[in-house]
Formats: C-alpha cells, sequence, structure tokens
C-alpha cells in the first residue's frame, strides 16, 4: 500500500512540474522565434525593428481577457530602445494598437521625430488613435493594403471632445449645468492642443497642407473608430506605401491571441501564391 501511494505521488509531483514548465519552454521557444525574424529583418534592411504590439490577452485568474493599449510603460520602452540607436541607424517600428494614452504617444512621436535616421513605421493590421499619431512621427509609413489608421480626435472618458462642443453649440448656455460647461471647457483646449501637436508633426513632411490635414483628423469629422484605409489616407494626402516585407506578416503570425479557446478563423497554414508562381 505504502509503495502504491509512493508511486501516486511520485507522479503528481512528476505532472506538476511538467505542468509548470511547458508554458514556460513554449515562452521561451516564441519569443526565440520572434528575436529570430527580428534579427531577419534588421540584417535585410541593415535597421533597427522595434515593435509595439497589442494583442488581447488572458489573466491567470479565471482566464478573463484583457486589451492592451499604449501606456507610459511602452513609450518607456520603446524610447529606451531609440536611445540604444545609432544616429544616422534606419528604425523599423512595426505597429499593431488600437491606441491608447495620449501622453504616451506623444512621447514616443517626439523621439521617433528627433531620431535623425530614417524612420518607417509598418502597419500590418491597424493603427488607431495613438497608434496613428505615432505613424504620423514616421519618414515612411507602410500599411498592408487591407490596413487601417484611425482619427486622432481627443476622447474626454467615453464621449468625443468634439461632440461635446457640437452639444453646447446647439444649447442655450443658460440651461446647460456647470459640469458639461467644464467639460465643453477642457474640450476645446484638448482639440486645440491636439489640432497645433500634429500639425507641427506634419509640417517637415507636408508643408501648407499640413495644417488641413490635421484638421481633418482631429475636428470629428469621423467616429474615433472609423477606419482610414491606404485608399482614404491618399485621398486625404498621407504619404503611404504597401510594399510591406513578407517578415512582417510572419511575425505577427508569432502574436496570436493566447489560450485555449476555439480559433473563430481557420484555413490549411499554406502559402499558394508560391505554388501558383512555380506553375508558370
Amino acid at each position: 500500500m505504502d509503495g502504491l501511494f509512493t508511486i501516486i505521488f511520485q507522479i503528481f509531483w512528476m505532472v506538476l512540474i511538467i505542468t509548470t514548465f511547458v508554458p514556460l519552454f513554449k515562452s521561451m521557444s516564441l519569443n526565440a522565434s520572434r528575436e529570430g525574424i527580428i534579427r531577419s529583418i534588421e540584417k535585410k534592411r541593415g535597421s533597427r525593428v522595434i515593435t509595439l504590439i497589442h494583442r488581447e490577452e488572458s489573466i491567470n485568474f479565471f482566464g478573463l481577457p484583457i486589451r492592451r493599449y499604449i501606456d507610459i510603460e511602452d513609450s518607456e520602452e520603446l524610447i529606451r530602445a531609440i536611445k540604444m540607436t545609432p544616429d544616422d541607424m534606419p528604425i523599423d517600428l512595426i505597429i499593431h494598437t488600437p491606441g491608447g494614452l495620449v501622453l504616451a504617444a506623444e512621447q514616443i512621436a517626439n523621439a521617433l521625430r528627433k531620431h535623425k535616421g530614417k524612420v518607417t513605421v509598418f502597419v500590418p493590421h491597424y493603427a488607431m488613435s495613438g497608434g496613428t499619431l505615432i505613424a504620423l512621427a514616421a519618414d515612411e509609413i507602410v500599411m498592408d493594403e487591407n490596413a487601417v489608421l484611425g482619427p486622432i480626435d481627443p476622447q474626454l472618458g467615453q464621449y468625443p471632445a468634439a461632440s461635446i462642443l457640437s452639444v453646447v453649440e446647439k444649447k442655450d448656455v443658460n440651461k446647460i449645468d456647470d459640469q458639461t460647461l467644464i467639460l465643453a471647457d477642457v474640450a476645446e483646449k484638448a482639440m486645440k492642443q491636439m489640432k497645433e501637436y500634429a500639425s507641427d508633426l506634419l509640417k517637415e513632411k507636408y508643408g501648407d497642407k499640413a495644417e488641413e490635414l490635421a484638421d481633418k483628423l482631429v475636428s470629428g469629422y469621423w467616429t474615433h473608430d472609423y477606419p482610414i484605409t491606404v485608399e482614404k489616407a491618399r485621398e486625404l494626402g498621407l504619404k503611404v506605401s504597401i510594399e510591406m516585407p513578407n517578415e512582417v506578416y510572419l511575425l505577427m503570425n508569432l502574436y496570436k491571441q493566447s489560450g485555449k479557446r476555439r480559433p473563430s478563423v481557420n484555413y490549411v497554414p499554406v502559402d499558394y501564391r508560391i505554388f501558383k508562381d512555380n506553375s508558370r
């Protein structure tokens, strides 16, 4: 009986050790694969590659999903990477984000803008709000033909600043409560500040068109999640390329949603373009 108990106890500890270390080894392998592709891009382009990629992630406790956004920690790390890059070395920033804290986005944009080497921002899927603001600081924006940017209009809590101002303008001031008037005052300042910042950011590359472009992106012409496609970006006057390196797609494939949930999209992971080209 004691021997059976000992065997069961040993099996328990073996299972516990395996379940503890297997995820660790998988994580180490995934990080090594990501670093390998990053180094491959750097070697091919002679650049420093930095990624700013936000995916929905799961907390261990109950497996609850959370969303990642641009925050101060991101700006600290990204600025540190820029400082570790020689002045004349190009920087390639691969960005995939729903946006985030304006202060952090502006800090990143400022650091990229001051870098003397060429700065290229790659947008394989989307770079909304603060992500778009960062992209505007680059010398070149490269988007997948189906990728999107977004407006950079300020948001006050759950409300767009432009909408707050619009409501106040349509009502009798004497019938508006003090809290709304205060929000309107802050909204006006936020709009003015963002327009000035965006205009200044765009002036070097777009000259006299900078103010008009900034106004279009900031003033609330669209909802905050409006998708600015490649075609729309070019229509607005943004200089956008669609020459996306294949390595960027390979890298994004290593940032898939973690967890055990059933995948929503499934397909045979084979690039049929290769077979089509070889058949000619």
